[in-house]
């Protein structure tokens, strides 16, 4: 497996390089793309019966997969909507030196809302996903499940 940190400095040029072309993408489902589980996660384990073994797939298996480590926190309203939360999101660790970075913080969630709402389509799930930051380097993901 590649070094951890090779994946966060792509990440954060990922992130500066289309912040430099639109600052401000506004609202939107953005362009779409198929996301993919690592080829290291078994098959079988794709096989879900409800919503609730799907989130708690991201949060266990993909998460550790991508990130190392679980997600800290699963919360549902048991009508659709769900809050991830990871009080040490390895992507905001090194900004949580300071306040000053807190601002700025959001940005750097997009892509992992991204690699949340991809895996939860390629699973058969539509959802809306969305991120806030109140406290470096804790995060929250919002998954609204959308039902047909």
């Amino acid at each position: 497996m590649a070094d951890p940190a090779l994946f966060e400095f792509l990440h954060t040029e990922m992130v500066a390089e289309l912040w430099a072309q639109d600052p401000d993408p506004g609202p939107g489902p953005g362009p779409h793309g198929v996301c993919r589980c690592p080829p290291r996660l078994p098959r079988e384990t794709l096989a879900f019966r409800e919503e609730l073994d799907v989130l708690k797939f991201l949060c266990k298996d993909l998460w550790v997969a991508v990130f190392h480590k679980q997600m800290d926190s699963l919360r549902t309203n048991h009508q659709g909507t769900y809050v991830l939360q990871d009080n040490s999101f390895p992507l905001l660790v090194r900004m949580a030196s300071g306040l000053q970075y807190l601002e700025e913080a959001p940005k750097f969630l997009a892509f992992t809302c991204g690699l949340l709402r991809g895996t939860l389509s390629t699973l058969g799930v539509k959802s809306l996903v969305t991120a806030s930051v109140a406290a470096l380097p804790a995060c929250k993901f919002q998954v609204v499940i959308q039902k047909p």
